[in-house]
């Protein structure tokens, strides 16, 4: 294989033609960078993101025909493997939680600095997450900072579950994966599954991001 099988292939989506030329350039100067295309709208990233699977897609979030945030529910519910850095003039703490929520890699304003931008590709292509000017490697670091802080004086609600059940709460807001709680609590995977299932039942979400954002929401872990 030669240096450019092995460039990181990039997929740019935005309304202006200037900015996307400007940025095409700024990548592409980059050795281990590979431009394969470039949308002007929401619907052409994420039949481009379909078609070509890039590794990035580099995704506005202020777009005509299907704004991104559009844009990364299709690609959620067509399972797209492609990492999405999204790239806003302003974002909403809101909009970031959501933008993460729904699979995005990171956020990164459009008045970074140059060397930003191309860090935060590289990281994301490292497995990490980036959210604002630095990289994180896991998404509930990176969402903590940003949402609201639990009210002290609201006190706790167990909402029915169990001493264990909080405990394996927190061993997922800890970032651990379903085989990091079972060796921890000394039981087989499957068995995680069944409590991860119950747990779920009783909060009301559906997946251990939702949970990991309900326990922070919702004051269920320890010493918080």
């Amino acid at each position: 294989m030669d240096g450019a099988d092995k460039r990181v292939r990039i997929l740019v989506a935005d309304d202006h033609p200037v900015f996307r030329d400007g940025l095409k350039r700024l990548l592409e100067a980059e050795p281990d960078f590979c431009v394969v295309a470039e949308a002007g709208d929401g619907e052409a990233a994420v039949r481009l993101a379909s078609e070509l699977r890039p590794d990035v897609l580099l995704l506005d979030l202020a777009m005509p025909r299907c704004s991104g945030m559009e844009a990364l529910r299709q690609m959620a519910a067509l399972s797209l493997s492609v990492r999405t850095l999204i790239l806003a003039a302003v974002v909403e703490k809101a909009e970031m939680i959501e933008a993460l929520q729904l699979g995005a890699r990171g956020i990164v304003l459009k008045e970074s600095a140059t060397e930003l931008l191309l860090k935060s590709i590289r990281q994301i292509m490292a497995g990490h997450y980036w959210v604002g000017l630095e990289s994180v490697s896991n998404l509930i670091q990176a969402l903590r900072e940003f949402l609201p802080a639990p009210n002290p004086n609201g006190g706790k609600k167990n909402f029915g579950l169990t001493p264990h059940e909080l405990e394996i709460i927190a061993a997922v807001v800890a970032g651990c994966t379903n085989k990091d709680v079972a060796e921890k609590f000394s039981v087989s995977e499957r068995t995680v599954k069944y409590h991860l299932t119950g747990i779920f039942d009783k909060v009301g979400v559906s997946n251990r991001l939702e949970l990991a954002l309900f326990a922070i929401n919702h004051n269920l872990l320890p010493n918080e």
